[in-house]
């Protein structure tokens, strides 16, 4: 349920507006605009009564929220949420560009593709440090190494960093270390992990699941809401389908839907959306032109000889076309990088 206030309700009436509500055991959550004020109510709404609440002068309207998700609802919040990721936003006019390696394999070259990203306009620093991967013999990252690695690469650069948490029993390490904490999508309905990620004010990149509806993925985010988080950033990085030709398939679609639905950035991840390097530009420029707030590319020296998914990297010099070309498509769609 939400409770839409009328222009100028004072302190006072929203005062006891709330405390008549939450005498019932709900939860609200004020959401203060510029133009409107409302009060989102969270949990058994049954036993408010709309004839009393709607008594009160300041309200102008009550309206039910039909979707299970809330606190990620757009009708909770109805302005864009910008995630701040170390100084960079990630929402807003701006778009975010998060590049780098699968897998950081050395300090030379995380740090070299550190700065020839930044170079091309990169405003975040991608890296996996432990990686989930479908057999057990596969490289598994570097882990703790992987972070120390990550961590120099910012120092050198002043790059924000994002990588891949998998265990909670790490949570503290990606708190001290990780500017932005990514949950991937084989973790995206590991609820016990998101609800511990919801109990820190770290930013958390959240992937869309393998075969998870737009429903799913948003409340996979509202178990880090509903815990206190507010900065959480969605990625679109395809999903299961029939299709085998690519390694997944990008539902760009999802970008509009969720930005109907809900207030919280989303990004796309045409690297691992497609598992082809060739196609990671045409889809970068797409995903700008449907309204992404940003990119996430997976950037390799040496695509031919990289440890993990060296068939779905670019190199440096096309990662530079990439961002000249979706500079251009967001100067027409009123973004900017």
């Amino acid at each position: 349920m939400i409770i839409v206030l009328k222009k100028g309700a004072s302190q006072q009436e929203i005062d006891q507006l709330t405390r008549l509500v939450t005498a019932h055991g709900v939860q609200v959550n004020p959401v203060i605009g510029t133009d409107l004020t409302i009060l989102g109510l969270v949990g058994d709404t049954s036993q408010v009564d709309p004839n009393r609440v709607e008594s009160f002068p300041c309200v102008e309207r009550i309206m039910h929220v039909a979707e299970p998700f809330k606190k990620a609802n757009r009708m909770f919040h109805p302005e864009d949420t910008v995630v701040d990721v170390a100084g960079v936003p990630v929402g807003g006019k701006r778009l975010a560009v998060m590049a780098g390696p699968c897998s950081v394999e050395s300090r030379e070259q995380v740090t070299g593709i550190a700065r020839a990203v930044q170079q091309a306009g990169a405003n975040i620093l991608r890296g996996g440090a432990f990686k989930p991967r479908t057999s057990p013999y596969a490289f598994q990252g570097l882990k703790y190494e992987g972070l120390e690695l990550l961590c120099a690469a910012r120092e050198a650069t002043g790059l924000p960093i994002v990588s891949e948490i998998m265990s909670p029993f790490d949570l503290d390490v990606f708190v001290e270390k990780v500017d932005l904490i990514q949950v991937g999508a084989r973790n995206m309905q590991n609820f016990d992990l998101l609800r511990q990620l919801g109990r820190i004010r770290k930013p958390i990149l959240l992937k869309r699941g393998l075969s998870a509806t737009i429903e799913e993925w948003l409340m996979s985010a509202e178990y880090i809401l509903a815990e206190g988080n507010p900065n959480v950033i969605l990625c679109e990085r395809g999903i299961r389908t029939f299709e085998t030709y690519t390694r997944n398939t990008v539902d760009l679609g999802a970008i509009p839907a969720v930005k109907k639905l809900s207030h919280l950035p989303v990004i796309v991840d045409p690297s691992h959306g497609t598992g082809k390097s060739w196609m990671v530009e045409p889809l970068a420029r797409a995903a700008v032109a449907v309204g992404a707030d940003g990119v996430m590319v997976e950037v390799h020296n040496d695509p031919q000889h990289a440890l993990c998914d060296g068939q779905q990297s670019i190199t440096p010099d096309t990662f530079a076309q990439v961002m000249a070309d979706i500079r251009t498509i967001a100067g027409a769609v009123g973004r900017e990088i």
